[in-house]
């Protein structure tokens, strides 16, 4: 086992993950960027949560960049091209120029039908012949695949036999997003507008905000959710009633 295996691992989909690699700042340090203003630092535990929290409400948000979360993900290519979309992060991806691909695809567990109203949504319950579908979908993905080695085995470059290969192949990436780019991610992709799947992945991403910076996700989900997803929405009715903030 490598070291970062036993970094906080979140599993996602059927084989994909979010794995925590390193962070710099925490909740201190948004305190610590939020109180040079005036050249303070720390007061304690309970009035630097409350300057948390009263940051987020009054959308002050430029201390939260000064706290940073990398992650290791695997998502499929699908998913990661929307996650892409984040533009205020670093990336750095796979390459299936100097790698090949192996049998790693991500198959569903139920499709879904065409949302009648949204025209880029799905929902759930639709007539549809699952078994049909699934077989049609594995057929595609296992032909691409033997495409793919026939072509590599003839002496094809990588970089020209992975374009007969599906958006449904796991790719993997290192992600370093600051706290309010993070707080900017969860809001949107946990949403339930976001496509399911990457609903997973922000869902996957609350948790480990959770988990390290408890402060800021609190104030992030008094002030700063405005979504529409079950466990977090349950999560935000369970929080115990607002002290009054100090400035």
């Amino acid at each position: 086992m490598s070291p970062e295996t036993t970094q906080p691992t979140v599993k996602v989909l059927d084989k994909g993950f979010v794995r925590l690699v390193d962070m710099m700042g925490g909740d201190q340090g948004v305190v610590d960027a939020a109180r040079v203003s005036y050249g303070g630092r720390s007061k304690g535990a309970d009035s630097d949560k409350k300057l948390i929290s009263y940051l987020l409400k009054h959308s002050h948000l430029t201390p939260f960049e000064h706290s940073l979360l990398k992650f290791h993900c695997r998502a499929p290519i699908f998913v990661a091209r929307q996650w892409f979309r984040h533009r205020f992060a670093a990336y750095n991806e796979i390459s299936f120029r100097y790698t090949e691909v192996k049998d790693d695809f991500y198959m569903p567990e139920k499709w879904r039908g065409q949302d009648k109203k949204n025209k880029q949504g799905s929902m759930a319950g639709a007539d549809l012949d699952q078994e049909m579908l699934n077989g049609m979908f594995k057929k595609q993905v296992d032909g691409a695949l033997e495409t793919y080695k026939k072509m590599i085995a003839m002496g094809t470059a990588r970089e020209m036999a992975r374009m007969v290969l599906p958006v449904n192949l796991y790719t993997e990436f290192y992600w370093t997003v600051n706290a309010r780019s993070l707080m900017n991610f969860v809001a949107l992709r946990a949403d339930a507008h976001a496509q399911w799947e990457i609903q997973k992945y922000g869902e996957a991403m609350a948790k480990l905000f959770r988990e390290k910076m408890p402060w800021t996700y609190e104030a992030f989900l008094r002030h700063g959710w405005r979504g529409d997803n079950e466990g977090i929405a349950a999560e935000r009715a369970a929080l115990p009633p607002l002290e009054a903030v100090a400035k």
